[in-house]
């Protein structure tokens, strides 16, 4: 019996539900896991492998996300279950977090590594503990499908979500019901709080990112430059920079800082595509904002140079479309999801 079964039993609406399939592989193309043990140059983490494939899901894979201490992982998609991974060893799946009726869109862990919060087609939010494996609220109000997601960073625990009802709503932990309503003109597909929380961004259909101020309750700014669908962004670790993804498929960087001058577009990066599928491909910084990472619909991963804007790497190994990636917040690691149904994780120079 696991740890998790003796703490606490789980309430009735959302179970650890333990996953017999799940599995993990060492993988590198054209080399069986052993070989590349012997044969790989130096090492620049602590993965079992320079790159593990961790397999397990049984539909597309929407979202992934390191937990801030960097030892789980925690990916969600078509299937309505969140998956719950160890970073080391085996990478074991070691919970399935059930109670989303609807394909999870985005997933994100709080400041402290202790809540996970969930946003899915089912039109709720929902945050869970994850040291229990439960869900511990279901945030209503949505009027459909809520695409993305996010956590204030410091002080009492506020979320956000955008929702293809066209608004963008802020939830109370403490309280019921949504504590504020912003209503864009079209469907929100991507949120973030800015780094004090007192602003949220959001991007969406209208191909513009709107910032949107918490105590005036109105919108503060927009940044035009994407000329088509913004489907991720992302705030830098500084809380200074903002990354979007869009389907003109340009990935482009924004100064959000308060008195930043009026053309806030510093960084447009070139290479990822966004296809048929036209999926919400995700955006992701390097913990020092050395780097930053993108959804492809090419099945390629793509990590930029921020300063330079070179690719520094276009990783193969998908069989779908990249959905979504993040960087490890200490080791050089980079983790992958796709419509392959696959996770990738592997290391980087």
């Amino acid at each position: 019996m696991s740890d998790m079964d003796v703490k606490r039993k789980a309430a009735d609406d959302g179970a650890l539900v333990p996953v017999k399939k799940a599995k993990t592989d060492v993988a590198l193309i054209g080399l069986k896991g052993r070989e590349l043990m012997e044969t790989s140059t130096a090492r620049t983490s602590s993965l079992a492998a320079p790159i593990m494939l961790l397999t397990g899901h049984d539909g597309e894979i929407f979202t992934v996300r390191f937990s801030p201490d960097g030892q789980t992982l925690a990916s969600g998609g078509f299937e309505r279950l969140i998956f719950l991974w160890n970073t080391y060893g085996e990478c074991e799946n070691f919970a399935v977090l059930k109670g989303h009726t609807g394909a999870i869109m985005q997933v994100v862990f709080s400041t402290d590594g202790t809540r996970l919060v969930s946003a899915s087609t089912d039109k709720t939010v929902a945050i869970w503990d994850i040291e229990v494996g439960t869900r511990l609220k279901k945030l209503k109000g949505h009027q459909t499908f809520v695409n993305s997601c996010d956590i204030t960073r410091r002080g009492p625990q506020f979320i956000c979500s955008g929702s293809d009802d066209g608004t963008v709503r802020l939830w109370d932990t403490r309280k019921k019901g949504a504590a504020q309503s912003f209503q864009n003109t079209y469907q929100v597909t991507s949120v973030c709080f800015s780094d004090t929380g007192e602003q949220i961004m959001s991007g969406g259909i209208d191909n513009d990112v709107k910032v949107w101020d918490l105590r005036k309750t109105d919108l503060l700014y927009q940044m035009q430059g994407h000329t088509d669908t913004v489907t991720g962004i992302r705030l830098s670790s500084d809380g200074s920079y903002l990354l979007s993804n869009g389907m003109d498929n340009t990935v482009r960087i924004w100064d959000v800082r308060p008195y930043a001058p009026q053309e806030r577009c510093v960084k447009i990066f070139h290479g990822i595509q966004h296809t048929f599928e036209k999926n919400m491909l995700r955006v992701a910084w390097s913990p020092d904002g050395s780097k930053v990472s993108a959804g492809s619909g090419d099945r390629h991963v793509y990590v930029w140079d921020t300063t330079s804007r070179r690719i520094l790497y276009k990783l193969p190994g998908h069989a779908g479309s990249v959905n979504d990636i993040d960087f490890h917040p200490i080791e050089p690691i980079v983790v992958s999801v796709s419509s392959d149904k696959r996770i990738y994780l592997g290391e980087i120079e």
